[in-house]
């Protein structure tokens, strides 16, 4: 179902319209909304338009701008390339066995004990609760205290061991389903990727003129937009797989998407024109974070490109999504 945003989500984007033009005033200003300097793209999602209609009411309030109206385009192709990937609907989406590691845990003994903890807590017989019902309870917790900032009563049927077992079997799921489990899940983001540094490229070309016809891209996605890009670029990688048998090792893993992609969550690329030459920085959720294997927190961006040049020279979306093709041998 396209659902849309609540009003704690609509709040949320307001406010971060605020704080990204108080963090960056020189890009994020009245004169370059005027100026339609600022572009905004969206999935065509009912809640990732919200999410953008929300951002520009925070800046047009922010700035009591009325007779301005910015608009927006949508663009599924970039903002949900997973649709549009046959490799990925086929080998991942489509695919149970794909996931073959989340079903394996849900059978663990760590879920087991979850749900011998909520029947003792309903005192109702073990076999009375699944997987399923501890994960649609734990959701609801999770919903109520997120949007209404409750402190639900389905939250008492958990402590914290049991948030974390729960925890872990989403991020196992995001793992192999979005992230580095399968080598299509980041593959999948090539087009977003290119994207990227195709209108990096672009502002460096006309920061080095003079001339900034397009100073800052909204671009509003969905959590699966954003953790195949981050693991494409090598964020959040861990030594040893996330899987079904590694839960007790895995307690300081840094692939966690309570962390990575909570509400409203956002990446930033940001270029900086320095005395030494043109430098990028990224955030996420709004916190500065290195690439991997650079030191430097805003490195020269010429070194990021370089970083990401076998990339950059291939990352093929047509070619990495294409399904091979049956061989069909004929005898006469």
């Amino acid at each position: 179902m396209d659902g849309k945003l609540v009003e704690k989500g609509q709040d949320d984007h307001r406010h971060l319209a605020v704080r990204l033009a108080t963090l960056f005033p020189s890009l994020i200003s009245e004169e370059n909304l005027r100026a339609h300097r600022i572009r905004f793209i969206t999935s065509s999602k009912h809640r990732c338009v919200d999410s953008i209609v929300a951002f520009q009411e925070g800046l047009l309030n922010l700035w009591k701008v009325t007779e301005v109206g910015p608009s927006h385009k949508i663009n599924d192709e970039l903002m949900r390339f997973f649709d549009h990937c046959q490799k990925f609907v086929e080998d991942v989406e489509n695919n149970q066995t794909a996931l073959e590691e989340v079903h394996l845990f849900k059978a663990s003994a760590e879920m087991k004990r979850v749900q011998m903890k909520m029947a003792d807590k309903l005192q109702v017989p073990y076999n009375r609760i699944t997987p399923h019902l501890v994960e649609a309870t734990f959701l609801l917790c999770s919903y109520e205290f997120a949007i209404k900032s409750l402190n639900s009563p389905w939250c008492n049927l958990f402590d914290e061991t049991d948030a974390q077992v729960l925890e872990y079997k989403n991020d196992l799921k995001q793992y192999w389903k979005r992230g580095y489990g399968h080598d299509i899940n980041r593959k999948s983001s090539c087009t977003l990727f290119h994207d990227l540094f195709n209108r990096l490229d672009q502002a460096a070309h006309e920061i080095r003129f003079g001339h900034v016809s397009e100073a800052v891209t909204i671009q509003v996605g969905h959590a699966e937009t954003l953790l195949p890009l981050l693991a494409l670029m090598g964020f959040f990688r861990d030594e040893t797989a996330l899987t079904a048998d590694n839960f007790d090792v895995q307690h300081g893993r840094t692939f966690r998407t309570s962390r990575i992609v909570p509400y409203a969550a956002n990446l930033l690329f940001v270029l900086y024109d320095c005395s030494e030459g043109l430098r990028l920085q990224f955030l996420l959720n709004e916190t500065p974070q290195n690439f991997p294997d650079i030191k430097h927190q805003a490195p020269l961006y010429d070194t990021v490109r370089e970083t990401y040049r076998e990339l950059l020279h291939g990352c093929n979306f047509e070619k990495e999504c294409e399904l091979p093709r049956p061989n069909i041998n004929s005898e006469l």
